[in-house]
């Protein structure tokens, strides 16, 4: 016992963990965003010993900008999205880029132990604590209060226990979340932003349940965490589950509500949901196997139609819109979405999904933000799920 003790002690030292990974009230575990110690120490350790796809990955992850511990971070007070007459100019890539660096950053410390990284990706998260006070712009502000603060809250959860981020870092940066975007998603589920409750594509709703959901990891909000999940599984916008995932097919295919606009708010959205149930899988929610596993059949559809299948198709059809065909508008687009599906319901599950193997296939080694193109689309989700999300 005191051997394993002692190993453990000697690790916590190597990657310059704090004793501090647990929530105080014992509500959640922590790090438990899109991975959890246990994911890390084997992460870590396939790396080390060479192993693939993780070494190749992580090698990816070191060839990009973003993971650098010289990254200089553009903090401002305001951050503006959407483009209108009398709107101020939008602002909002300082964010994504500072965000995606932030997390490329924890997560290298998290495999390679350089503490350097993990000070930069803190300095990064606090300085955008210290000066961001408000998410602005056109209804698209909504579209960043969920991207970017889920995004920051992962970012944050990855680095808990490093001794480089201090108890008042942890607070300010809690305190920028709860304060700044929490609010706005909260806001944007009860009310949509004023309009009819299936105005607003799936992914509009996915981004900000994802958004609460990780800020209350982070933050030990039980209420934030609790709400984005019931939203979810039960809730009245497109972003909720059986709204999102709405046609069911003799087979186990599910029709994704965006299919109809474009393959890449399709993956966009599908990307989202599989975060928010990645989240809630590591604080002993089981959202992926919601409904009969409603969500893998969504992925299944969507992965097989962009490796250039056919799908059966339904006319969809809400308050907005009539879409009579599937697109095949961005068809193929890559995304690193597909390693976390196929890590959960095939590898850990053990579910059939042979779409999901040729979507991996396809993809190859997912990188993160600055991998997919310098526009926002390739910055909504973190990436690098080969490393992280592979068993």
């Amino acid at each position: 016992m005191m051997k394993s003790i002692k190993a453990i002690i000697t690790a916590m030292f190597f990657f310059g963990l704090s004793p501090l990974c647990f929530s105080e009230n014992g509500s959640f575990i922590h790090p438990g965003a899109l991975n959890t110690a246990v994911d890390f120490r084997k992460i870590a350790l396939e790396v080390k010993e060479g192993h693939q796809p993780w070494s190749s990955d992580f090698a990816l992850l070191r060839t990009n900008t973003h993971d650098s511990p010289d990254y200089t971070p553009h903090p401002v007070a305001a951050i503006y999205r959407g483009t209108a007459a009398g709107h101020p100019k939008e602002n909002y890539s300082l964010l994504f880029n500072d965000a995606a660096a932030a997390y490329a950053l924890a997560l290298d410390w998290r495999v390679s132990g350089d503490n350097s990284r993990a000070e930069r990706a803190v300095y990064i998260l606090t300085q955008w604590a210290n000066k961001l006070r408000s998410v602005d712009g056109t209804s698209d502000k909504f579209l960043a209060a969920g991207l970017y603060g889920y995004q920051l809250a992962v970012a944050a959860e990855t680095l808990r226990g490093s001794s480089a981020f201090s108890i008042s870092q942890q607070k300010a940066v809690r305190n920028m979340l709860i304060t700044v975007f929490a609010p706005m998603n909260v806001d944007f589920l009860e009310h949509h932003n004023g309009a009819k409750t299936d105005h607003y594509w799936a992914n509009w709703d996915l981004s900000n349940t994802a958004s609460l959901m990780a800020v209350g990891i982070y933050a030990d909000r039980k209420d934030f965490y609790e709400k984005a999940r019931d939203y979810y599984l039960d809730g009245n916008g497109n972003g909720a589950l059986k709204n999102a995932a709405w046609k069911v097919y003799p087979g186990g295919l599910v029709q994704w509500q965006e299919s109809g606009r474009d393959q890449a708010h399709t993956l966009l959205g599908i990307g989202l949901a599989g975060t928010i149930c990645q989240l809630a899988w590591n604080q002993g929610d089981d959202l992926f196997g919601a409904y009969n596993n409603r969500l893998l059949g969504a992925a299944r559809f969507v992965a097989r139609y962009n490796s250039g299948n056919s799908v059966p198709y339904s006319i969809y059809h809400n308050s907005d819109v009539t879409q009579s065909v599937i697109s095949g508008v961005a068809r193929g687009e890559k995304r690193p979405v597909w390693a976390l599906f196929y890590g959960h319901y095939v590898q850990v599950m053990h579910l059939s999904a042979p779409e999901m193997k040729a979507a991996i296939m396809n993809e190859g080694n997912e990188g993160g933000g600055g991998n997919y193109g310098p526009n926002s689309g390739g910055y909504d989700q973190l990436g690098y799920g080969t490393l992280t999300f592979l068993h």
